[in-house]
């Protein structure tokens, strides 16, 4: 027998290598990787995506302002998708280069690890964040039109590309009593999903750039309307600390002083900043040379190992920790805490493009040594601050140690191996968490109909009755007595806190699926927010989905369509008519027949265009669908909408839940002002 598989392997092995050879092999020339893998060198071709071109172009921007060669730095939103990056700089060079025979400029912008900054002192740039040669090559790779445009020595120079490709040499077209470069870019709509930016997006990453380096000014200024401009500014002296105050604006602090170091370690730049508030939850900003780091790195160690070590020993001297008493752990530390970790250094490691994440030992021993050192001296000198951290600490282990001890009580082995699953949960038959899907929906009427619409095989369904508990404002402990909450985990599989464990989720799909009203959005943010405080991980390994319902269903004899939005709604009413959309004559309305415990105050109403008698019919919820409609529009796998959601997505819902929800009725005031002319389909 094993003979006769290696006779098999041998065989198949033989054909295989006939079918391969060097003509297989292909090479990519110039910036075609960029355009054939975007995702290796952006992240996505998504909205995250489309952003990061923005921050490659900023990113050298703020290379010549930490070198001290710019001081000023706007961007540009032009009409039709345009963007204009712009600097007071020195300006790219734009001369021949000595080796590949063209123009330094058109070098950076078509060649990959091409820069200024890979000779470091020599280079001009002490620190970088563009130290890969990459960026603004795979910016101009992924651009369907990009235009360099310099100002240096007296003379204006002006390039410009096609997918990467040079329509042309440089050349000067005038003369300039300015210096700088612009960048004007036009993402490419054939790789990119959408190529429309957000201004909220964009606002919110320079403001962090301009807190992270003080004294430098930053613009921005949105023309994409063709008439008038919207400028926004940002300009901060007091560095990270006045960052700390600012994510702190809408929660309550319990340090009265803001901690704030800055101090050099070898090569390294070190400033830190952090408060702690009444919140359960920590947020921590890092950064190396002005670069975000969502995933953290050396720089984060650091931080947390000296932290821990520092309020341990200080807990420990002045007897707020007795000795038979065991140490605060890390998450003990930083409930609470709201930190800033920026370093600058020489040669910074990231790991990929993206830079998410910094890879560099020297910069844990740094961070470590100068914010251990620092901390340590202003507990000593803030024995009221100190104090006030210290019970904050003491506080969050002995609510750890509760929450622990309910959720062995609650979340029993059986329970979580789906021996005794929630009742109200209506299972699926297959176990391969690859294919299933749990749809969370709201209410027994909507969990009716979905129950009789779904694929058993594959799809289970979990109604909630009502809002489930706000996590924003509660402990785990608290959060494992309510029993919507309670339910949610047990049907995940996952546990939660310290023991959750991935690998244990019993579904590859959970999918939010509630009405589209305001208690729907309500239940929604809830349910986001949730997940992104106590689950994760769910949302970075793309598990996370909200479910899209149409609001409206159009018919005309047999004929059916859904209409997800007013405007889609018109254009279905003239296609199928031939007329002018829903302005026909209307006529008395009539309830269709509906799925057992269906709601029946549906709003429904026949209109007469071009002769034609057209049938709408607006749901108010997902209740009021019947099984195969709910089947057809929202949960089968070949017609429906869902919105992955990303950690982006859900950092959004949390803050915005911050301000709906939270203790501080002035900012929930203005939002609701700011908002309240863009709310449609509002159902009271």
């Amino acid at each position: 027998m094993g003979q006769m598989g290696t006779d098999c392997f041998s065989m198949a092995d033989h054909k295989t290598s006939a079918d391969y050879s060097a003509k297989n092999i292909t090479v990519l020339e110039g910036l075609e990787p960029v355009r054939k893998r975007p995702g290796m060198y952006i992240g996505s071709t998504g909205p995250t995506g489309l952003h990061h071109m923005i921050w490659e172009v900023v990113d050298n921007s703020f290379d010549e302002a930490m070198a001290g060669h710019a001081s000023l730095i706007t961007i540009h939103l032009l009409p039709d998708n345009w963007v204009a990056v712009e600097d007071d700089g020195r300006g790219i060079p734009v001369d021949i280069h000595p080796e590949q025979k063209i123009s330094a400029l058109e070098l950076v912008l078509t060649k990959l690890h091409a820069g200024g900054k890979f000779g470091g002192d020599a280079s001009g740039y002490k620190v970088s964040g563009g130290l890969h040669g990459v960026g603004v090559s795979v910016v101009n790779a992924l651009s369907d039109h990009l235009k360099a445009e310099i100002h240096r020595d007296g003379q204006v120079w002006v390039q410009e590309f096609k997918k990467g490709i040079p329509q042309g040499k440089v050349k000067a077209v005038g003369k300039t009593k300015k210096r700088g470069t612009i960048i004007s870019f036009h993402s490419d709509k054939t790789i990119f999903e959408t190529i429309e930016f957000e201004l909220d997006t964009i606002i919110d990453h320079l403001r962090q750039q301009a807190y992270l380096t003080a004294g430098i000014r930053l613009n921005i200024v949105d023309k994409r309307d063709g008439a008038a401009e919207h400028p926004y500014g940002f300009y901060f002296e007091g560095g990270v600390a006045s960052y700390v105050r600012h994510l702190n604006e809408r929660k309550e602090a319990k340090q009265p002083n803001v901690f704030y170091v800055k101090k050099q370690n070898g090569a390294l730049d070190v400033e830190v900043a952090l408060q702690y508030t009444t919140e359960f939850y920590e947020s921590v900003h890092c950064y190396a040379n002005n670069i975000v780091n969502p995933g953290g790195g050396t720089h984060l160690a650091g931080f947390r190992t000296a932290l821990t070590r520092v309020l341990n020993t200080y807990a420990r001297d002045k007897g707020y920790i007795k000795e038979k008493d065991g140490n605060l752990t890390g998450d003990d530390t930083r409930e609470g805490l709201t930190a800033v970790i920026s370093v600058k250094l020489p040669e910074p490691q990231f790991e990929g493009q993206t830079k998410d994440k910094l890879g560099n030992p020297e910069a844990r021993a740094a961070v470590e040594a100068v914010f251990g050192e620092a901390f340590q001296i202003f507990l000593e000198e803030h024995p009221r601050d100190a104090e006030e951290i210290i019970g904050k600490c003491l506080l969050s282990a002995r609510a750890r140690a509760a929450a622990r001890a309910a959720r062995d009580t609650v979340l029993r082995k059986g329970a979580l191996e789906g021996m005794t699953l929630p009742g109200k949960l209506a299972d699926c038959s297959s176990k391969d968490s690859k294919s299933t899907e749990l749809y969370i929906v709201e209410g027994d009427s909507a969990g009716g109909s979905a129950k009789q619409g779904r694929n058993r095989e594959y799809q289970a369904i979990l109604p909630l009755r009502g809002k489930i508990l706000n996590v924003e404002r509660a402990r785990l402990d608290k959060l494992l007595a309510n029993n919507e909450v309670k339910s949610l985990v047990i049907a995940l599989g996952t546990n939660i806190g310290e023991a959750f464990d991935i690998a244990s989720l019993r579904y590859g799909r959970i999918i939010i699926m509630t009405d589209a009203d305001v208690d729907g959005a309500h239940i929604r943010t809830l349910l986001l927010t949730l997940f992104y405080r106590h689950f994760p991980q769910l949302i970075t390994e793309g598990h996370i989905y909200i479910a899209m319902p149409p609001l409206y269903r159009v018919q005309i004899g047999k004929q059916v369509r859904y209409a997800f939005t007013e405007e889609e709604r018109e254009q279905h009413i003239k296609e199928m008519t031939g007329g002018q959309g829903a302005k026909g004559k209307a006529t008395a309305g009539r309830p269709e027949a509906k799925a057992e415990g269906a709601q029946t105050d549906e709003e429904t109403e026949d209109i007469v265009t071009n002769g034609i008698k057209v049938n709408i019919q607006r749901y108010k919820g997902l209740g009021e669908m019947n099984p195969d409609q709910l089947w057809e529009t929202t949960m089968d796998p070949a017609t429906r909408m869902m919105k992955l959601v990303t950690v982006e997505d859900a950092a959004i819902a949390d803050e915005t839940f911050d301000v709906l929800m939270g203790a501080d009725v002035a900012p929930r005031k203005k939002f609701i002002q700011t908002h309240a002319k863009d709310v449609n389909n509002l159902d009271i």
